[in-house]
């Protein structure tokens, strides 16, 4: 080499591939950084889950993965070491914006997971305890602007309607071959919650806001729609009245799987009236069966203005947009 005469390393990620294919997502997965998000009126740090992703063109061999990890620090920076405070989705959307930049890709998509602390509570007693939620926020960005989504997801109990009404059936006959007459078995049964079994549900609720909908809804506001959809609210501490409240309060209100959606999708269709029709709706509920090995689950997903009107007449939206379908559709 002559002196004075520098030779760059090639950028092998920027050389054609064998095989001219664009590739739908590459990126990285599992970035764990500690953030500080914005909750209502209060700043708290986080451990938060970072996964970035961009779409690659045919002609280049590879993505720059170490721009991923320099835009989120730098993000990070901002958040932490600077004076911003963001919401999860705000994070998620300065981190895609900047990715797609420093990627010269046409869409990035960034997804933040991180677990979020609630103060609340117990129902009789009121001794507080901090219950552990998660909260998620996502964006993809595009030359047409950038999609948010955030999402919480919350514990519950959840009670069993078909095995109630069998232990209610048998118990009413026991009475009534006891000398008990109907009003007095429907006042035992109005006084004496009916024994079932239970589950522990796992409650799961996404809003999409399309590109430039400002996106001001609390994770708060979505918890308490997901934590009421259930049979009862579960806590980590409880004294000996609050364990009865909660058993109580399950048993009447049983609720199947499928209950706990449509409880979501009411509670967001009353409750967020400021909402377009164009905004995204995800409600999903997993309950760990208690006399069962499986779990069950279920799901309902769509644009919020299908919801609205199947609710309002009755007439079922016909197909249905996925999440993944409504977060590829950005910039397409």
């Amino acid at each position: 080499m002559r002196q004075g005469v520098s030779v760059r390393d090639p950028d092998v990620q920027a050389q054609a591939p064998a095989l001219r294919v664009s590739l739908s997502r590459v990126g990285v997965t599992e970035v764990e950084k500690v953030v500080r998000f914005r909750q209502g009126d209060a700043e708290q740090l986080f451990s938060a889950r970072l996964q970035c992703f961009v779409d690659l063109g045919r002609d280049q061999k590879g993505a720059h993965m170490s721009r991923f990890e320099e835009v989120v620090n730098a993000v990070i920076g901002e958040v932490v070491l600077g004076t911003a405070t963001f919401k999860a989705e705000e994070l998620a959307l300065r981190v895609a914006e900047l990715v797609r930049e420093r990627q010269g890709a046409a869409r990035a998509e960034v997804t933040v997971t991180a677990r979020y602390p609630e103060h609340k509570p117990a129902p009789v007693s009121g001794i507080v305890t901090q219950e552990i939620y998660t909260l998620y926020g996502s964006a993809v960005a595009s030359q047409d602007g950038t999609r948010r989504m955030v999402g919480v997801a919350a514990q519950g109990i959840t009670a069993c309607p078909c095995a109630q009404q069998l232990v209610m059936g048998s118990s009413r006959e026991r009475l009534h071959d006891d000398g008990f007459t109907d009003d007095e078995i429907a006042r035992i049964f109005d006084h004496v919650p009916v024994a079932t079994h239970n589950q522990r549900g796992l409650g799961t609720l996404h809003i999409g806001f399309p590109e430039g909908a400002p996106a001001e809804i609390e994770a708060r506001t979505l918890l308490d729609i997901v934590e009421g959809s259930m049979s009862s609210e579960i806590y980590e501490l409880m004294k000996r009245s609050d364990e009865a409240a909660v058993v109580e309060k399950a048993h009447r209100r049983p609720r199947f799987v499928e209950d706990c959606v449509r409880e979501m999708i009411g509670g967001v269709v009353a409750q967020l009236t400021d909402l377009s029709d164009e905004h995204f709706v995800s409600a999903r509920q997993e309950n760990l069966e208690t006399i069962h090995q499986h779990n069950v689950v279920c799901e309902r997903f769509g644009m919020l203005g299908e919801l609205r009107h199947e609710i309002a007449t009755g007439e079922h939206a016909g197909r249905q947009t996925s999440m993944r379908e409504w977060l590829d559709a950005a910039g397409r």
